[in-house]
């Protein structure tokens, strides 16, 4: 996967949607990018692109006109102000028509990464917040706290909905990077939940690298509780082996790695690969390195539901600090060794 490091902010601009009004209020001037707002945004963005729910998009074939106007402002035709308030109407039109969609600041940025320029569009959903108001009642002062609703989300908060548009070329694997996170209302409509990929930008969803080795790990580890809940031995084996693997390989067969796991248990073997198959692992896994460095940096152990143990994955792989001890029945002991101080909290 492109993991973007490296962003500076070449200009901004923010519109104000509101679904209780009949219009957008557009803003004609780029931001001010003094250095609190230059964080600010440059924040916002970071945890963007930094966010486990970041997928990798390409446009549609129909004409759309988020991806028009985004290769009008590469291409120089049209400029960031123009580019933006198109933008802006395309969603307002969408929330205008389903009264479900939250309204919001929309925020476009004209960034500058390692993998050259990106526009980024960011729905700013409102937050509540809470002031204080002052009335004099009777020559005396009362003082209140009243909710508001137009609040921006903090530079710590995660955006539900953004995207990341790249110029159009032939040897892109994706065209755009987008974070579209669902509802978890039980009356969101279908329409209101799948506006943002489908409707506004226009784009469909394909699979990355981290998906790919997210998929696996998620799928291998699901059939290791269900078929070894009660033979932790061998449970420590399947998991330690397919560590292994990811931490060693590029790409890993799911037939060799089955074999090299279950040896001559012919059955176990088919049985693992055929459910990883049936849950979308195909043959071969591509595996995302990165991902699984900061994915196993630390190793967490619920044991028996009671208890819970987080490990530095340096202290797991060290028989001085921890050991794996086999008890030839299926079950194992997990030793600590050298302690040499322990806190409660």
């Amino acid at each position: 996967m492109e993991y973007v490091n490296e962003v500076n902010l070449n200009g901004a601009t923010i519109h104000i949607l509101d679904n209780n009004s009949e219009e957008p209020v557009y803003n004609e001037y780029q931001l001010k990018l003094m250095d609190e707002t230059y964080e600010y945004i440059l924040k916002h963005i970071q945890k963007c692109l930094k966010d486990e729910e970041l997928k990798y998009a390409v446009f549609n074939n129909e004409r759309n006109i988020v991806k028009d106007v985004s290769m009008e402002y590469f291409n120089g035709k049209i400029d960031l102000i123009t580019a933006s308030k198109d933008i802006a109407n395309q969603l307002f039109v969408l929330m205008k028509s389903n009264g479900s969609i939250p309204s919001c600041d929309l925020m476009v940025v004209s960034i500058s990464t390692e993998y050259g320029l990106m526009l980024a569009i960011l729905k700013m959903d409102y937050v509540k917040n809470y002031t204080h108001s002052i009335d004099f009642v009777e020559n005396k002062i009362g003082i209140n706290i009243i909710p508001q609703f137009v609040g921006l989300p903090s530079g710590g908060q995660r955006l539900q909905k953004c995207a990341f548009i790249k110029p159009l070329k032939d040897e892109n694997k994706f065209d755009l990077m987008v974070i579209d996170k669902q509802s978890k209302s039980k009356d969101a409509e279908d329409y209101g939940s799948n506006y943002f990929i489908n409707n506004f930008l226009g784009c469909t969803i394909v699979n990355n690298e981290r998906d790919v080795t997210r998929n696996f790990i998620k799928t291998t580890e699901k059939w290791t509780r269900d078929n070894l809940k009660d033979n932790a031995d061998k449970a420590e084996i399947v998991r330690t082996s397919i560590k292994k693997k990811l931490k060693e390989e590029d790409n890993i067969n799911i037939n060799e790695l089955s074999s090299e796991i279950f040896g001559d248990n012919a059955e176990e073997s088919q049985n693992f690969v055929q459910y990883a198959k049936e849950r979308g692992i195909t043959e071969n896994v591509e595996v995302d390195k990165q991902w699984i460095d900061n994915k196993f940096k630390r190793v967490r152990l619920k044991i028996d539901k009671e208890i819970d143990i987080y490990i530095d994955e340096e202290a797991y792989n060290d028989n001085s600090k921890f050991e794996i001890i086999r008890n030839g029945d299926g079950t194992i002991n997990m030793l600590i060794k050298h302690v040499k101080n322990y806190i409660e909290k």
